[in-house]
């Protein structure tokens, strides 16, 4: 198998034949053109956040001169473990990984580095050891804004920032939604007219979000708004909602990351805001810096701008860290193609940061 097989026909073969087959099949084309040739490592391809990433990775490294190869993992920890053992054999320009589990492939970074390969953390952001670059959401700056859309839209309900709002979480042991509320809670403390009551999906489940929201409604028939931490928890909050009798708008919603789901409660007047996850921008970021990570340069800190949004680079314990903030969709702006939920990666060529 040349190095150049599509992607389709590599993931496919991964299913067929175990990634070790396929990274063996593979090695035949390593060499000089693995100088140019990055892996990225994905958890899963089950949702469209992490099937979009794929492209838009794949497209932006491509403007900044290098060919990406996917492997999925399939959410196996220790298939994504194999696949780092066997990429490392290939010596590539670097990883791109998005880990099934931060702790377990901790050892896989540390031989990958050791062995000169430079390892690019994407979205699951791992602190535990050193990588070469990482990109991620401004999760906190994500509760910063559904705060301010959040008290915008009390105040023209109810004539001031006051009023009831369920805010509905993500797992607890995800550092994402525990980000998220911090920063949305650090905001909304100055309005005292404001309750605000916090419950768990565990597991991300869209039937527990379902489950807050009825119950809720019975408990606190007066709240104004829900907030939730994710679009396919929107879903079933509306599901709940509908069964309630509840009409599109009689009872505000609020959603982050930006998925196709929530633009689409948007657009069917259910959901008045979708705060993103940037998820081009965070992709775009890699391609940015992947030069000055493959060549081993200096990743300055400090403010740049990724697709129009100013981000902000600093150096951690664990290497250089970009963080960059969502913004908020709402059924003004909600068909720019800026948004990953509309599923059209921007076009425009990236630039290397130098």
């Amino acid at each position: 198998m040349k190095s150049t097989m599509s992607r389709r026909r590599l993931l496919e073969s991964v299913g067929l034949l175990g990634v070790g087959a396929v990274v063996a099949a593979c090695a035949s084309g390593a060499g000089t053109a693995e100088k140019r040739k990055m892996y990225y490592l994905v958890p899963t391809l089950l949702d469209e956040f992490q099937t979009e990433s794929v492209k838009a990775i794949e497209k932006f490294m491509k403007d900044v001169g290098y060919e990406t190869v996917t492997l999925n993992a399939d959410n196996k920890t220790d298939v994504q473990q194999s696949q780092m053992n066997d990429v490392m054999n290939l010596k590539p320009a670097a990883i791109i990984l998005a880990a099934v589990d931060f702790n377990a492939l901790k050892p896989s970074i540390e031989k990958a580095r050791a062995a000169g390969i430079p390892v690019m953390i994407f979205d699951r952001q791992i602190t535990a050891t050193k990588s070469d670059f990482t990109s991620v959401a401004g999760t906190v700056d994500i509760g910063y804004v559904a705060a301010g859309e959040i008290q915008r839209l009390l105040k023209e309900k109810n004539g001031d920032v006051k009023g009831k709002v369920l805010q509905v979480l993500g797992d607890p042991a995800d550092p994402y939604t525990l980000d998220i509320q911090a920063g949305f809670e650090e905001k909304m403390k100055a309005f005292a007219g404001v309750e605000i009551i916090s419950l768990p999906a565990m597991l991300w489940e869209a039937s527990n979000a379902g489950t807050i929201v009825a119950d809720q409604m019975v408990a606190n028939p007066d709240i104004d708004l829900i907030f939730v931490h994710a679009a396919h928890l929107a879903v079933a909050a509306v599901a709940s909602l509908e069964a309630k009798g509840k009409k599109p708008g009689e009872v505000m919603l609020v959603s982050s990351n930006g998925a196709p789901v929530g633009l689409d409660l948007i657009r069917k007047g259910w959901e008045q805001v979708e705060v993103e996850q940037p998820l081009y921008a965070q992709a775009a970021a890699l391609a940015m810096f992947a030069d000055l990570v493959v060549n081993k340069k200096e990743i300055k800190a400090g403010k740049y701008q990724v697709l129009g949004l100013e981000s902000t680079v600093t150096l951690e314990s664990w290497g250089p860290n970009i963080k960059i903030p969502g913004a908020a969709i709402t059924k003004d702006n909600i068909n720019e193609a800026r948004f990953w939920g509309n599923l059209k990666a921007p076009t425009d060529a990236i630039q290397s940061v130098k």
